[in-house]
C-alpha cells in the first residue's frame, strides 16, 4: 500500500519506490532519496526563494513520480520536461516562485485554491500541502487522465481534479481566495 500524499508539513511525503540498482547509483542517492530533493530545495533557496513552507513542500513532493520514466534522472534539475501533447512540467523554480507569490508572505495555509492547468499533477500535489482545499482543472483530457493516474496512489483528500476549461472558472466551487494559472492563455479570464 502506498502512503497518502497529504501529510503534515514536518513529515515526509512519499510513496514507496522500487530501489534503483546499486550499479546505477554509486553514491547511494536514488530518486526516492530525500537527499536529492534537499539538494533541489537548497538550489531554490540559493536562487532567492524564501518561503519556508513552499521550500518544505517542494522538498516533500517527489517530482520524479510526475515525469516520464525516460526522464526521471532529470526530475530534480531546474528544467521543464515534456509530459506529452506538447505540454511540459514546469521548472521547480517556476512552481516554487508562483506558489510563493500566491502565498504573499503569509505564515498560514492557503484556504481554497483554484489551479488552472493541472498538467501532470505536480504543482497540484505541492499546493495540497499548502492549502486546505485545492481544485485543479485541466482542459486536455489525456493530461487530466495523466494527472489523475499520477496522483491516485497518494490519495490526497484535499485535492479535486476537474476536466474542463479553466478559462470558464469553476463557479460550482467558487469563491476561491487564490487562483494560480499554470497554463498559457490569451488573456486574463474574468
Amino acid at each position: 500500500a502506498k502512503a497518502p500524499l497529504k501529510a503534515p508539513l514536518n513529515g515526509p511525503l512519499k510513496a514507496p519506490a522500487a530501489k534503483m540498482p546499486a550499479s546505477s547509483n554509486p553514491q547511494g542517492l536514488g530518486l526516492d532519496s530525500s537527499a536529492v530533493r534537499l539538494r533541489m530545495v537548497q538550489k531554490l533557496a540559493a536562487q532567492g526563494l524564501k518561503d519556508p513552507m513552499v521550500l518544505q513542500a517542494m522538498g516533500t513532493v517527489e517530482r520524479h513520480r510526475f515525469v516520464e520514466s525516460a526522464l526521471v534522472t532529470q526530475a530534480y534539475e531546474d528544467t521543464s520536461l515534456p509530459i506529452g501533447l506538447g505540454q511540459t512540467i514546469s521548472k521547480p523554480n517556476v512552481v516554487a516562485r508562483m506558489i510563493e507569490l500566491l502565498r504573499q508572505g503569509t505564515d498560514a495555509k492557503l484556504v481554497r485554491v483554484l489551479e488552472i492547468g493541472t498538467g501532470c499533477g505536480y504543482q497540484a500535489a505541492v499546493l495540497s500541502l499548502l492549502a486546505d482545499e485545492v481544485y485543479s482543472i485541466e482542459r486536455i483530457r489525456p493530461l487530466h487522465d495523466l494527472a489523475r493516474d499520477n496522483l491516485r496512489p497518494f490519495r490526497i483528500k484535499n485535492l479535486r481534479l476537474i476536466y474542463g476549461d479553466g478559462i470558464l472558472g469553476l463557479p460550482q466551487a467558487a469563491p476561491f481566495d487564490s487562483i494560480i494559472l499554470a497554463a498559457a492563455g490569451l488573456g486574463i479570464p474574468d
